[in-house]
């Protein structure tokens, strides 16, 4: 296939780009997550010693981090709803968000992430298995104890439920009409620079979501990877739309650079306005920042995606595998590193290499258990919302009938 085609990736080959950001995205969190020890707001576990080094980190990789993610989830929804018929696409999704996500708010996944905040922040004293019947008391971020979100699963629970009422609105846009409306959006998105204007409805759905009392409600907390619920949904839609046509993916290939500069410059003017607009009444600044973040955003995003789609072609067996390892690593990662972290800020040397300590001993940590137990054992894999492994019948084997 040629640059120059205007086919869908979706028609002739598997977007190894998507493949390659859905990894190198989860390494991200991964080690977005390392850092918030040292950063200087609240978490489950910190430091005594924090860095404002490492609060910068987080605040850029907030941004956009997990922005990518529900863009995405939204070129995944396009291709399964391309293979499936909608009952089987909802009962897939059930499988792997829904199951995987029960399974962590109920059993150690969750559950051990509370108790080592509890008795970090000296609100419990005891060992896990006497702190596990007080889990279920109350509502997690609100008082009490039990994590209806699953602590960090809620991406699995934020985006099950956007699957299941994006659902009608899908179905129309590969309906005929639907079908007109797609491709005259995405080749307006073709011409030069129109792909910035996405950018827009995330500031609007960033400003809206900042209004009372959407604001107060689960709708406008920005507790879920930094942004509201509004602007995920937002960007899951986008997500599906970049599928649906090669033109907007191409947009992006071609602004790469551009998207990059208008990212770094605006991190740095958004940072320096949020300072600015400190004394400012909440609805001028809220109105200011929520465009801000919306234009911040999507240049990270339209860089990221981008570069991956002029660089990021091919797969290969790498790919493959950590592909398929990629929904068990994001399900384990949060846990094992407080584990890890819990133990190794005893060790109170320098924070660089605490830092390295506790990335080396989480990763071997999680690929091991990845490795030797759940890609082998199907209940695990059912658990962690992988596929269950099919069993090779043997073939039979038939006795050659003796001649007489």
């Amino acid at each position: 296939m040629t640059m120059g085609q205007n086919v869908p990736h979706a028609d002739l080959s598997r977007r190894y780009d998507v493949d390659w950001l859905r990894v190198l995205g989860m390494m991200t969190v991964f080690l977005f997550h390392n850092n918030r020890f040292f950063d200087t707001e609240g978490w489950h576990v910190k430091s005594p010693e924090t860095s404002e080094a490492s609060m910068m980190v987080t605040i850029l990789a907030v941004q956009w981090m997990m922005p990518l993610f529900f863009i995405l989830s939204g070129i995944g929804i396009y291709h399964a709803l391309t293979h499936q018929r909608w009952p089987q696409y909802l009962v897939s999704r059930v499988k792997r968000l829904l199951v995987p996500l029960l399974f962590g708010i109920f059993v150690i996944i969750a559950p051990l992430q509370v108790y080592l905040e509890r008795i970090t922040h000296n609100q419990f004293e005891g060992s896990f298995w006497s702190f596990y019947p007080h889990y279920f008391e109350g509502w997690f971020g609100l008082g009490g104890n039990f994590a209806w979100m699953g602590v960090h699963l809620w991406y699995l629970e934020f985006l099950f439920v956007f699957s299941i009422i994006t659902l009608p609105l899908f179905l129309y846009l590969r309906s005929s009409s639907g079908s007109r409306v797609v491709g005259s959006l995405t080749r307006f998105l073709s011409k030069p620079w129109t792909i910035f204007l996405l950018a827009l409805p995330i500031g609007i759905m960033e400003f809206i979501a900042s209004l009372p009392p959407i604001r107060d409600s689960v709708f406008g907390n920005e507790g879920f990877g930094g942004w509201s619920a509004l602007p995920y949904l937002t960007l899951l839609i986008i997500g599906y739309m970049l599928a649906a046509n090669e033109g907007p993916t191409r947009a992006m290939e071609r602004h790469r650079v551009p998207a990059l500069l208008a990212g770094i410059i605006s991190f740095v003017l958004g940072y320096l306005a949020y300072r600015a607009s400190e004394q400012w009444s909440p609805l001028p600044r809220e109105l200011l920042m929520s465009f801000v973040r919306g234009i911040l955003c999507w240049s990270w995003l339209v860089a990221i995606c981008g570069f991956a789609s002029r660089y990021l072609r091919s797969g290969n067996g790498f790919l493959k595998y950590a592909n398929e390892a990629v929904l068990p690593f994001y399900i384990l990662h949060q846990v094992v590193i407080l584990c890890a972290g819990f133990y190794v800020l005893r060790l109170h040397t320098r924070l660089w290499l605490e830092y390295l300590i506790i990335v080396t001993v989480s990763f071997a940590t999680i690929m091991a258990m990845y490795e030797l137990l759940i890609r082998r054992v199907n209940v695990l894999r059912v658990l962690f919302g992988m596929k269950a492994l099919r069993r090779v019948q043997p073939v039979p084997v038939t006795r050659p009938v003796p001649s007489t």
